[in-house]
Order: structure tokens, then C-alpha cells, then sequence
């Protein structure tokens, strides 16, 4: 186990000898995640980070993608050439249509033991979650959940995973040594999008699925779309503003949401804040909350404890505002203003609301 988000180094004399029959198993491999049409994003994020790890290891990167003949899945290899793989495996099939543990564990399973990756990566997202246990689960393989960075071992060429334990007070680096593949997890927003090249192609691999629908116990009845409207959209949020326990009362978090109405910005909040009942489960960033990424994170009263700080440390610019110059949100934010949040807040908000006024007038 590690504190830091470097893996862990071994005591001098301490060798790990991997069985020689791992080494069969090469290549990177990203499962694409796709529903009604769309990819969902963090599968492009985690392509960039699997071409850092393919480069690293000298090995090609591939998609993964699955699903019913119809549903736009040579273009989702099309736009995994583009966000950097260099290879794409294809598994089309009607029972393929909606997503189903039972089906789609088939498939992947399938498709690692035929090509034998040494690594798949896969979306901390509900459904990524559900196919990633399942698989790992089948494959008698390990898994690290909810990873916050990648690397290589350059002891082993082992992926080093490293999350949050301890109920974020920690990090740990998580090394699945003599089994393979070694797999993955990562939320929505914790890495940087890939970049996005319109010249790039290459192969698609088609894999049958050798499964019909009579085998397959779950059934689909009918699909209810989630109404988002009305829910924090704060993983894709541009600003951001929140608050914790710093502001000591609950009607003081109302200086938060003045200043995110002004700036047009979503309101968020530490684990402490969202326990005491001031806002809702939704608005919780963090380890056990959500990662964001946006250009600026404001963080009133929050001490940045690691739980929060694997959450947002993603985003362009942090301001903290702590009355402590001893916060550890210090050490890591942008922009530091010491003081008493309940009267930074609304000079900040009247601040904000005469320079947006004069630009109007300008404007």
C-alpha cells in the first residue's frame, strides 16, 4: 500500500516472479461504452489514458465494441480510431440490443479468452460497474474499482492502480500480478478526454457471440429513459460552487447558492455537509460522491481532505476559502483566500454581480 499516487516500491531483495505463461497476454483494451445511439464519454477518456499505458508497454491500444447489428457500431470503432486505437474488436448480435449482464459477460469473456489482453479498462459508470465484477468475477481475475490514476510498474510491466481507501484518507496502488487480464475501473471525469485525430482508421476484428435469446434469463419489458432535467448535471458541469462544514449552520449554504445563481454555476458540497442533511446525495463531490472537471472550482469552507480532493483536484482552476492557512485545500488549489467564508461568499457574489452587470451594459 501507498500513500502517494507513485506505486509502491518493494523492499531491496524482494522479487516478484510472474508466471511465465502471462506473457501470452498482450495489448490494451478499452470496452466502449454505448446506449441509444451514444458513446458515453468516459470511454474516450479512458483512451487516452490506455494509449499512455500501450505506449508505455510497446503493445497497440483496441476498442471494444458490442452490440446489435444496426446500432451505429462501426461507428463507434470508427470514433475509437479517433480518440487513439489502433485496433477495434467487434461483437454484433441481436441479443446485444439492451444492455444484459448475462449477454455481455458472455461476450467480453469471449473475446479476452480469444485475444488475451493484459489489460481492460472499463467505465465506473452503473452499467460499467455491473459488466466489470461479472467479468473479472468469470475470468477468475482481479479488478481495482474506482481508480483515480494508471501507471506501469517498471518492475513487471504490471498496471499499477491506484484509488482511494479508507474511506478516502488514502490512496493505495492495486497490482494483480500472476493474473491477467488485469482490469479496471475508472469514473466519469477523472481523466482528461483523448485527443481527437479525424485522419486515424484502423482494422475492426469481428467475434460472433455464439448465444440466442432463449438462453438469456432476463428479459427486456420496455425502456424508461432517466429525466435528467431536473438532476445536478455536476460531472459536466463548466462552474462549480461548494461548500462544507466550514459554514457551520445549514442557512449559511445559502451564500453558496447566491454565488453559483450569479455566476450561473452548479452548486456542490463535501461529504460532511451532504451527511448532515444540507443538501442532497446528487450534490456530493468526491471519492463517494462525484468527479468533476470544470474550468473553475470554488470550494467555501472545505478543509480538502483526499475523500474531496480525488473529486475535483481534475478541474482548471481551484479557489479555496478557508479560514485556516493550515488547510491541507492549500497545498493543491489555485488560488488561496484566507478568511471567513460567510463573508468572503457574498462579497465575492456582489463582486461577480456588478462586473456581470457592467459587461451587460457594454456588451
Amino acid at each position: 500500500m501507498s500513500e502517494s499516487n507513485t506505486p509502491a516500491k518493494r523492499p531491496a531483495g524482494r522479487k516478484v516472479e510472474l508466471d511465465p505463461r502471462l506473457a501470452d497476454y498482450k495489448g490494451v483494451w478499452v470496452f466502449v461504452e454505448h446506449e441509444r445511439g451514444h458513446a458515453h464519454t468516459v470511454s474516450w477518456e479512458l483512451m487516452g489514458e490506455g494509449r499512455k499505458l500501450a505506449d508505455g508497454l510497446g503493445v497497440p491500444l483496441s476498442g471494444v465494441v458490442m452490440g446489435a447489428p444496426g446500432e451505429d457500431t462501426r461507428r463507434f470503432c470508427a470514433e475509437a480510431f479517433r480518440y487513439g486505437a489502433d485496433r477495434c474488436y467487434l461483437m454484433e448480435d441481436p441479443v446485444l440490443a439492451d444492455y444484459r449482464n448475462q449477454s455481455f459477460t458472455k461476450g467480453l469473456t469471449d473475446l479476452v479468452n480469444a485475444y488475451q489482453p493484459e489489460i481492460l479498462l472499463l467505465g465506473a459508470t452503473t452499467l460499467g460497474r455491473d459488466l466489470a465484477g461479472s467479468v473479472a468475477t468469470t475470468l477468475q481475475t482481479g479488478l481495482t474499482a474506482d481508480c483515480t490514476e494508471l501507471n506501469i510498474d517498471p518492475e513487471n510491466r504490471s498496471l499499477a492502480a491506484s484509488r482511494p481507501t479508507f474511506g478516502g484518507s488514502l490512496l493505495c496502488t492495486i497490482l494483480t500480478l500472476n493474473y491477467r487480464p488485469q482490469m479496471a475501473t475508472v469514473r466519469p471525469r477523472v481523466m482528461p478526454m483523448a485527443g481527437y485525430d479525424e485522419t486515424r482508421s484502423g482494422p475492426i476484428i469481428e467475434h460472433p457471440l455464439n448465444l440466442v435469446e432463449t438462453d438469456i434469463v432476463t428479459k427486456v419489458l420496455d425502456y424508461i429513459p432517466d429525466n435528467c432535467q431536473d438532476k445536478p448535471q455536476l460531472p459536466f458541469a463548466d462552474i462549480i460552487v461548494s461548500g462544507g462544514r466550514g459554514l457551520k449552520q445549514p442557512e449559511n449554504f445559502q451564500l453558496v447558492w447566491d454565488l453559483a445563481r450569479v455566476l450561473g454555476a452548479e452548486v456542490g458540497a463535501s461529504r460532511p455537509v451532504v451527511q448532515a442533511g444540507w443538501v442532497d446525495l446528487e450534490r456530493q463531490v468526491g471519492q463517494s460522491g462525484k468527479t468533476v472537471r470544470p474550468k473553475l472550482y470554488i470550494a467555501a469552507g472545505i478543509s480538502g481532505a483526499v475523500q474531496h480532493r480525488v473529486g475535483m483536484e481534475g478541474s482548471d482552476v481551484i479557489i479555496a476559502i478557508n479560514n485556516d492557512p493550515n488547510a491541507p485545500i492549500f497545498d493543491f488549489a489555485t488560488y488561496g483566500i484566507v478568511g471567513n467564508a460567510l463573508q468572503v461568499l457574498p462579497a465575492l457574489t456582489e463582486a461577480f454581480r456588478q462586473h456581470l452587470a457592467v459587461a451587460q451594459k457594454a456588451g
